[in-house]
């Protein structure tokens, strides 16, 4: 019953309440920190709560009272009111009460990678680049470049980068996957619509409170960076590509001019891809209880393709379709990400526990 999970919530709440007044919490920088971060994420649950608790309260006095016939239309009109109030609140507790993704509030390492054809390929996943990054700027979020591989015409072999703000994950989460182009490339001449593809990977950025890393475990090669075409960008040997040991996991930079700038880099992309690898090791192990509900993440997954001749987006996880390509190609996802969010919400909530619904 949602009452009574509710009561329960609220006890939680104020245990915590308690505990972090309690000196020995107040002493444990640790606990502290970690009962603070659960009392404040509780805290929306514990208001919508205490007002589901009131309203309920006030729909039992207005029932009594509509018994008396001198205040029957006046507590029939109230009850009304009353009922409306408790089915949004309903509704609101459950999306609350759908356990939340540990990483939402990260910053992402995201990699775009041309796929299957050659450099028209490489020119849409410059495109993409772009996309995320005009997205980035629309959403106040910072974005640093990681590692870059141009081609001669414009376009990406490889990119990477960091999109650094508050909740880059939760807005971006759902773009892994490959990303499919039909157009009409610029190299063809008999106007034949081609189909190419790039991939894309959305990374929660591990810190080192997530990852850490043994000095031991890491082989560190240094040598000079060269630019497109295999030509000598820098004399002084700057490049670094480190290799963990344990799992095989080998990252390469060289866009900086510093040595330490580059390894600072590989450093970051490198607990990034062992927490990823991590997640996935535990996704398999639960993939019933974990999966991504609007898609599974994987990069070999067809989940978009952008129609130039029709000015069609279609994704296909949710059979959502617009007609805004130019305006989505700028870095306006919020349509797309809206339909998304939805969907996994409404997916997670059909697939919740008996017991979690009340």
């Amino acid at each position: 019953m949602l009452l009574k999970k509710l009561v329960n919530i609220q006890k939680h709440y104020h245990e915590l309440e308690t505990n972090l007044s309690s000196p020995e919490i107040i002493t444990d920088r640790e606990k502290f920190q970690s009962f603070s971060k659960e009392l404040a994420a509780l805290r929306e649950l514990f208001e919508k709560a205490q007002e589901y608790q009131k309203v309920s309260q006030e729909i039992a006095e207005a029932q009594e009272l509509a018994n008396d016939k001198d205040m029957q239309e006046l507590a029939e009109a109230e009850l009304k009111e009353l009922e409306t109030r408790k089915l949004e609140l309903e509704k609101e507790i459950e999306i609350l009460l759908i356990p939340k993704d540990p990483y939402d509030e990260k910053n992402i390492i995201l990699e775009i990678r041309a796929g299957t054809g050659g450099e028209e390929a490489a020119l849409f996943a410059g495109e993409l680049l772009r996309m995320y990054l005009r997205f980035a700027e629309r959403n106040g979020l910072k974005t640093e470049m990681m590692e870059s591989n141009p081609t001669g015409l414009g376009g990406y072999k490889e990119a990477i980068i960091n999109i650094i703000g508050k909740g880059a994950y939760s807005l971006l989460k759902f773009e892994s996957g490959t990303h499919r182009v039909q157009r009409v490339p610029k190299t063809e001449s008999g106007g034949r619509i081609h189909t190419s593809a790039a991939t894309v990977a959305v990374l929660p950025e591990a810190e080192e409170v997530d990852i850490k890393i043994e000095p031991n475990d890491l082989r560190i090669d240094i040598y000079h960076a060269s630019g497109a075409g295999g030509q000598n960008v820098n004399k002084v040997a700057s490049a670094v590509r480190l290799t963990h040991l344990p799992t095989n996991t080998v990252v390469a930079c060289q866009d900086e001019r510093s040595q330490l700038q580059n390894r600072a880099k590989a450093m970051k992309i490198l607990r990034t891809r062992i927490l990823e690898a991590e997640q996935e090791r535990e996704h398999q192990k639960r993939v019933e209880a974990r999966r991504i509900m609007v898609g599974s993440g994987d990069r070999s997954e067809k989940i978009r393709t952008y129609n130039f001749p029709q000015g069609r987006i279609t994704d296909h996880r949710i059979g959502f379709t617009t007609y805004r390509l130019n305006d989505v190609l700028d870095g306006d996802l919020k349509e797309m990400i809206d339909a998304l969010t939805t969907a996994d919400r409404v997916a997670k909530l059909a697939n919740l526990p008996a017991g979690r619904q009340g």
